[in-house]
C-alpha cells in the first residue's frame, strides 16, 4: 500500500533555516529585520523565532513533526479499507459490484466510526492509488432487440431533417429580414436612403 498522503513541506530545509536564525541570534550582530532578510522570511516568523529561542534556546527550533491536522483515518484503517474494497461492493451488501463515492463513504463509517462527506472521499482513494474506472462490459439489462427495433421505427420519425425547417438565411437582403420589413413599414423602397 502507498503513503496515505505525501508531505506538502521540507521539514528539513524549514528547520535548517530555524537553526541558522539561532546562529544568527547567538552572534547578536544583526537585527531581526536583516535576519529576515538573509533567510528570505517574514520578520514575523524570525520574531516568533526569537521568543522561542529566548525561552528554550537552540531546542526550541527544532522541526514540527507535521503541518496541519492529523488525519482521522490511520495507517491500519487505511489498510483495512483497501481490504475492504478490494472484496468487492457486493461483499458490503451492495446490489452491484459498482464502487461510488457514497459506498464507499458507508463502507468507511461502518469499518472506522468516522463520517466523511462523499465529495471528500476521492482524497482518500487518491491516496490508496485508486483510480476512477468505467465498466468494461454493456448493462445487463441492455436490451438489444428493443433497440434495433426503435431505431428502426421510431428515429427515422421523430428525426429532424433539413426539408422540416424552414430556409435559413442571415442575409440583410432577404424579403423577410428585419430591414426589409422595417423599410416597408415606413413607406420607403427598400434600396432608398435618407439624408
Amino acid at each position: 500500500m502507498a503513503k496515505p498522503f505525501r508531505a506538502r513541506r521540507d521539514f528539513e530545509g524549514l528547520e535548517g533555516r530555524r537553526k541558522q536564525a539561532a546562529r544568527m541570534f547567538s552572534a547578536g550582530r544583526l537585527r531581526q529585520a536583516e535576519i529576515a532578510r538573509r533567510l528570505n522570511v517574514s520578520r514575523v516568523s524570525v520574531h516568533r523565532w526569537y521568543q522561542a529561542w529566548l525561552k528554550g534556546g537552540s531546542a526550541a527550533l527544532r522541526k514540527a513533526e507535521r503541518a496541519g491536522r492529523k488525519p482521522r483515518l490511520t495507517r491500519h484503517d487505511l489498510s483495512a479499507l483497501d481490504g475492504a474494497l478490494r472484496a468487492g461492493a457486493a461483499a458490503w451488501g451492495f446490489s452491484t459490484d459498482l464502487w461510488t463515492l457514497p459506498r464507499v463513504a458507508r463502507v468507511i463509517r461502518e469499518l472506522t466510526g468516522e463520517t466523511y462527506h462523499p465529495g471528500h472521499v476521492w482524497r482518500i482513494l487518491r491516496g490508496l492509488n485508486w483510480s476512477r474506472q468505467r465498466p468494461a462490459r454493456r448493462a445487463k439489462e441492455r436490451d438489444e432487440k428493443a433497440i434495433q427495433k426503435w431505431a428502426a421505427e421510431d428515429w427515422p420519425r421523430v428525426k429532424k431533417t433539413p426539408a422540416d425547417s424552414g430556409p435559413g438565411s442571415s442575409s440583410k437582403t432577404k424579403a423577410g429580414s428585419r430591414t426589409a420589413r422595417l423599410s416597408a413599414r415606413r413607406g420607403r423602397p427598400k434600396g432608398e436612403l435618407r439624408s
